[in-house]
């Protein structure tokens, strides 16, 4: 009797262990997948017209796709209506439409993975006194430079007035902003020269012009 009852202990231990695995399946199979974010050019920003899918975890009604990015910049999605997403990286985008479902009260915890079905055409134009000026597309793992598109542009001309040139950006809202900036001063190394300049982020359809020095 004695031998019995030392071994009941042992065998509900190894018992146990035993359902330890089954536990442990059960909570991975709970897990939700893997953001695909993280794989798909994390450092990419959305731009208009790019083409979304939207999906919220174990929410399927809630869950599009070809979804395309306005001119205005917003998606429309189910419940929180119109959000901005053009200028945001994926991450971004997926933290945004979170809070915007859990800060609605519609979701408690919202589990939100972006991917992009098909990326709107990233072009910019180039004119004035540069040496092939014209119209370049931007690939959509890249983030060009004012002076990486005047690069491929062949370079500033003898008579062009670098320390002018000129970036024009149609905004969200529609308007039209100016930039200048001064990237020749960089290229020459004096002392007056802003880094900031020449590492100017280009945006989709930005425009750029080299004017004519002035003599």
């Amino acid at each position: 009797m004695k031998t019995n009852l030392a071994l009941n202990p042992l065998l509900a231990l190894a018992l146990g262990c035993a359902v330890l695995p089954a536990d442990t399946s059960v909570a991975a199979e709970a897990a939700p997948a893997p953001r695909s974010a993280e794989k798909q050019y994390v450092s990419y920003r959305i731009t208009r017209f790019d083409r979304l899918s939207v999906s919220v975890f174990d929410e399927p009604g809630l869950t599009v796709g070809q979804k395309k990015v306005e001119a205005t910049g917003t998606i429309a999605l189910t419940l929180i209506g119109e959000i901005r997403v053009v200028g945001l990286t994926i991450l971004e985008a997926q933290a945004a439409i979170e809070n915007a479902y859990r800060d609605g009260r519609f979701l408690r915890n919202p589990q939100v993975t972006i991917t992009i079905d098909d990326y709107a055409p990233r072009t910019v134009s180039i004119s004035g006194k540069i040496n092939a000026p014209g119209r370049y597309e931007m690939p959509p793992d890249t983030a060009w430079t004012l002076k990486d598109l005047i690069n491929k542009a062949g370079g500033f001309q003898e008579t062009a007035r670098g320390t002018k040139v000129r970036i024009s950006r149609t905004m969200p809202d529609g308007s039209l902003k100016i930039f200048e900036k001064d990237v020749e001063s960089l290229l020459r190394a004096r002392s007056k020269a802003n880094v900031a300049d020449a590492a100017f982020a280009l945006e989709p359809d930005d425009i750029v012009y080299v004017p004519e020095k002035i003599i």
